[in-house]
Parts: structure tokens; sequence; C-alpha cells
């Protein structure tokens, strides 16, 4: 097929063929499993039958009771009821109310922390060493400083970033030397890939989310030994023995129950496998980069084939399907959306915004340098994962990144022979998308606000304002209009993003109520990732663009850069009588639009595929349109009292 390479088996798993049958039955048309557990007739038997089986499953995973298990919707509602339901007892029944944690943990358990914080809990956050394994002294020492406060300690098994698996064995041993408080682990990315037997890790709540191993999402469980009291999240009828309210998905549940099944049977095969992947995959890359072209983060990888996965007691430095490399001087979005057709990764936890990237905060815990820190990816391998798809896709990483990397300069020329494979896609050169990647106004005001006001008379429109552009008057009946507008593209062809960029950056004149008179294009370009075709094609569209609306393009400016962004400074004219400002409506005003509310959703959408081609064609029309004819119909009208682009 033409799909990329799958790597990003931590963010979610394809559904096993096991699984996949096991669902099927429930949406067959004559199937008779559709009635409520709960039910005490036939067909409330015959699900509660599939419950209970699957329950057992996940029991036999986990090497618990099955009393012990509870389902839920998945890995954040066992967090959330862990946590909140164990720290929210402790508090009511025995005044206790620290909690101990980690700086690495999962959103799903640092956001549950900080809302316990409002409500007067004290929680302990753990550092971690530059391997990303917490540190085990810190908690012993919260632990001792807080005798007899301490309510829970939640640390995740393995970290969903690194795969850095955490000494949750040693942790209990502290923790059981600490009378009446409780540990919890989140073991979402470790199930199905090492050992979980609650026995040995001796945690007192573990959480399982099924889609992290070749199950169905929206659903999970949460391992609740006996003894243990937590205050109920979610209240209604007394399903899962009164412990969580809701009729059960008994379809997903059985698709858990299964996945759990598969997972007991196939450990050892399945975890040889994905680490044999995970290291061709390492040993590519190093071989093509050198140790100094690229880092790996968390615990250097051992190449010990021996190791015994259905052994409880063997401890693990790191699952054996990830790998978190961070690659000098390249951003981890600019990458991964270099490779985009080629490989699926994921830059950190894919629980984050998509569009917007910051540094991990598990490779900030790490200490992990910023130059390096910023093009970290994460890689993870499957059971499905084949030689071949880790040979292609160290091949086509390898190759981004030794375009998107600075170079020496050089007097030669860009290769104009570089070849493209398939068709250009502009939008897949950059990490942003248009002007979503400016500045947020907040921060840039900040600044603006501490250089020195001008003073000069003649200037009508500065930068007090948050208007289009700036005016300055040259005599008594003409102002100049100035701006300057670039942006990275918000389509793939080229000569399509030329003309948008055109005719946004002659917007901001035709805002103030001017005419675009001149113009000088600003090109940022990478040379060493596109043929020089590609920004003739660009400039051709902006060229157009101009000529349609009577602008003559002077000169420019050209930079040559990892990302490609194109835009115009545009010089026009404003009678000083006949200015328009975004500041000035009034009640009873009407709001005229130019242009339809939605074009920023469609053009999110064509970058990342999902867009209709008639959708994409009607978006381009729309961008590319001139705001000269609605300016020409306005102007001279007496109607417009604010105006902005």
């Amino acid at each position: 097929t033409d799909s990329p390479v799958y790597l990003d088996y931590n963010a979610t798993t394809p559904l096993a063929r096991e699984v996949c049958r096991t669902m099927a039955e429930f949406l067959e048309q004559d199937s008779q499993l559709f009635g409520n557990p709960s039910s005490s007739h036939y067909f409330g038997t015959r699900t509660k039958l599939v419950v209970e089986k699957a329950r057992k499953q996940v029991a036999q995973l986990l090497g618990c009771y099955e009393d012990e298990v509870i389902f839920t919707s998945g890995g954040s509602e066992s967090n959330n009821y862990a946590i909140k339901g164990a720290a929210l007892y402790m508090k009511q029944h025995h005044k206790r109310n620290v909690i101990i944690t980690a700086s690495i943990e999962h959103p799903a358990v640092i956001e549950t922390c900080r809302f316990l914080e409002k409500d007067g809990f004290r929680v302990i956050y753990a550092p971690c060493d530059a391997e990303g394994v917490v540190d085990v002294q810190h908690i012993k020492e919260a632990l001792e400083f807080h005798s007899g406060q301490v309510a829970l300690v939640t640390i995740m098994h393995a970290n969903n970033e690194t795969g850095v698996v955490q000494p949750i064995h040693d942790i209990a041993t502290l923790v059981k030397s600490h009378p009446g408080v409780l540990l919890h682990t989140d073991a979402s990315q470790s199930l199905g890939k090492i050992p979980t037997t609650v026995s040995h890790l001796g945690v007192d709540l573990l959480t399982v989310c099924a889609h992290k191993f070749y199950g169905p999402k929206g659903v999970g469980a949460l391992y609740m030994r006996r003894g243990v009291e937590l205050v109920k999240q979610i209240h209604g009828a007394s399903h899962e023995r009164d412990l969580r309210a809701g009729t059960e998905n008994i379809m997903l549940v059985a698709g858990l129950g299964t996945a759990c099944e598969v997972a007991t049977k196939g450990l050892q095969d399945f975890a040889s496998h994905m680490r044999e992947m995970r290291d061709r995959l390492y040993d590519g890359l190093l071989v093509a980069l050198g140790d100094g072209g690229v880092k790996l983060n968390g615990p250097l990888l051992t190449k010990d084939g021996s190791l015994d996965y259905r052994d409880p007691t063997h401890s693990y430095s790191r699952l054996p399907n990830t790998l978190n490399v961070c690659f000098a001087n390249v951003q981890a979005n600019t990458l991964l959306s270099a490779v985009s057709s080629k490989v699926a990764a994921s830059a950190g936890a894919a629980c984050h915004s998509a569009e917007h990237i910051e540094v991990s905060h598990v490779l900030r815990g790490m200490g992990v340098p910023l130059h390096w820190a910023q093009g970290a990816i994460r890689l993870s391998t499957g059971r499905e994962t084949t030689k071949q798809e880790v040979d292609d896709a160290v091949s086509s990483i390898v190759e981004a990144i030794r375009q998107l990397q600075p170079k020496q300069t050089s007097d030669t020329l860009p290769d104009e022979d570089i070849q493209l494979n398939g068709p250009v896609r502009l939008t897949a050169t950059t990490q942003g998308l248009g002007c979503g990647c400016k500045l947020r106004p907040q921060l840039l005001d900040a600044i603006l606000k501490d250089l020195p006001p001008q003073t000069d008379p003649r200037v009508l429109v500065g930068t007090e304002t948050s208007d289009d552009a700036g005016i300055f008057q040259i005599s008594s009946d003409v102002c100049l209009v100035q701006t300057l507008d670039f942006f990275t593209p918000v389509v793939d062809d080229p000569y399509e993003f030329g003309a948008i960029a055109a005719a946004n950056a002659l917007s901001d004149v035709y805002a103030m109520g001017g005419e675009p008179l001149t113009g000088l294009n600003i090109v940022c370009f990478p040379s060493g990732r596109l043929p020089m075709s590609v920004l003739r094609d660009v400039l051709r569209g902006a060229h157009d663009k101009a000529n349609e609306a009577k602008v003559s393009i002077l000169g420019g400016h050209s930079i040559d850069d990892n990302e490609m962004k194109f835009g115009m400074s545009i010089t026009g004219s404003v009678s000083p009588a006949s200015i328009w400002r975004n500041s000035g409506a009034q009640p009873g005003d009407v709001l005229l639009l130019t242009k339809p509310i939605g074009v920023g959703v469609a053009t999110t959408a064509m970058k990342r595929g999902v867009a209709s081609p008639a959708l994409c064609r009607a978006a381009v029309s729309c961008m590319s349109l001139l705001n000269k004819y609605a300016a020409d119909a306005l102007r001279g009208t007496g109607l417009i009292h604010a105006c902005t682009d």
C-alpha cells in the first residue's frame, strides 16, 4: 500500500485479529448478545457471562482475583478513579492529604493531581534522573517527612514518551514500610509488553487501557486490591459491585478481555519481536547519522536476547518497543511533517496538540539540552512491524534530517535536480500553518509597549494600535499605507500558495481603505529540500495576483531556511479623510464578511488530507480572491465605520 510505515504504537494499536473476531459477534444482525448484564433474564444472563469471562481474562493477565477488576471507559478514567477516589477516601477517613507522584507522569495523572491541589491536597512531584528514572530516594524522603499524612503514591509503570520502566517494586517496598499509604501505577504502556503481575509489583491500584495493547478504544479497567476503598466517582446504579455506575459496553469489554488473553499467551514472543525491530531501527539511524547526529533518551538499549519475559521478577530498564531519539538542530514537528507521507510517528505524547509542539516535560525533567529536546521524536514498534518497514523508515528519516539540518554556506547553486517522491506537498515542509504560526498578540504587545512611542505627527496609524497596516502622511491629501505579511503554506500547490500569500498581503492595504501600489517579495526557502522550480511557481502565483491588483513588484529578499515561508511588503496610498480603522463600529452596524467563516478549519483539514476535493477547490478560490472588489464597492460610500482583515 501507499500508507506510511506506522511507528506510533505507544499512541494506539490496531485491533488484534482475535479481538476483531470476538467483537464481530456482537455486530451480527441475529446476535443475541445485546442484553443488559444487570438483567436476570436469558438475554441479560448471556451478556453477564461475557462480562465475567472478560473480567477473568484481565485478572489472568494481572495475576489478581477476578473481583479486583473494575471495568472503566479507558486509562484516563481509571487514573482519575484511582487517584481521586483514593485521595478523597483517605482525606475523609484518615485525615491524610499528601500525594506523591512523579514530574514525568502522563497528563491523565498530572492534571488529576493538579485538580486535587485545588481541593486542599499537597502534591509532591518527585524528579527523575538523566535517564528518566524517578528518584526513589526523593519518594523515600517525602514519605518520611510527611509520615502519617501521605494518602497515595502514584508512579507510572513505564513512561509513554521514553519507554523507561520505573522501579515500581522498589517503590512498593518503601510504601509498605509506611502503613496506610496506597500505591497506584498507570500500566497503560507496559501491559502486553512486559510482565505486569500485581503481586510482584506490589501495587494497590493499577490502570489498564485496552487500545494500548491491541484492544478497542473506549474501554479499560482498574485493578483494585481487596480491602482498598475508594470514593465512588461515577454515581448511578450499582454496576461493577457498586463501584462504577453505568451499563457495561459489552462488545468493548469482550474485546478487552480477548486482548488480555492474547497478551498473556504471546507476551514473550511479542516482546522479543518488538525489541528486535526497535534495535534495528536505532542501529540504522546510528549507522547513518553517527553518534553526533542522533541522541538516545533514556537507558542504553540492552542486547541480551536471553531475557525471559515470563519471569515477573526480571528488572527492565525500558519497554522493548520504544525508542525516543533526538536530532540536533531539527524541530520535531518539522521533521515529522517532512516524513509524514512515509512514516507515522510522534513528537512526545499523542494526546498533545498536533500543530504546536513544546519541549516535552519528560525531556525537560531529564535535563536534555534544548537544541536536542526540540528535535525529539518517539518511535514505537509493534507486533506486526517488519524489517522492511523499519529499513524504509530509517531511509526516510535520515533523508529528511540531512535536508533539514543547517548546512555550511557554499558558493554553489542549489540543486535544481532535487527529485521529489510524488507531488509537492508544501504544507508538509513546515510545522505551522499559515498565520497560525504567528506570535500570540499578547506576547508581542508586551514587547511593543516597552519601545519608545512614535512622536512624529505624520504617523497617523502606528504600532500603538492593532490595525492591519501603518499609515504615514506625506502631504495634505495623500498618505502612504505600509504593511508586511508572510506565512507558511496553507495549501500544497506552489502556484496557489503564492497567489494566496499575495492576496493576503494586499488585503491589509484594502482593509485600511487604501489602494496598493508596489510590492516586495519576502522568501524563506528550503533549497536543500525542494527544487528551485517550486519557488519559481510560488513567485509566479504571487506575480499574477499582483498583476490582477495592478501592483508592481519591485524586488524582494530571500533567506535559505528549513521551512517554506512567503509573503510581501506592500506600499499603497490613501486619502487622510478616507482611512478605515479596525475600531469605530457603532450600535446597529451590520457585519459584512467578504469571505466565509471556517476557511481556517478547511485549511487544517486540507493539510491533514481529510478535506474533499470540492472543499479544497472552494477554499483555494476563497483565499486567493482579492478583497479589492469588496473595497472598490464600498470606498466612497461613507458606510464603513470599521474594517479589518
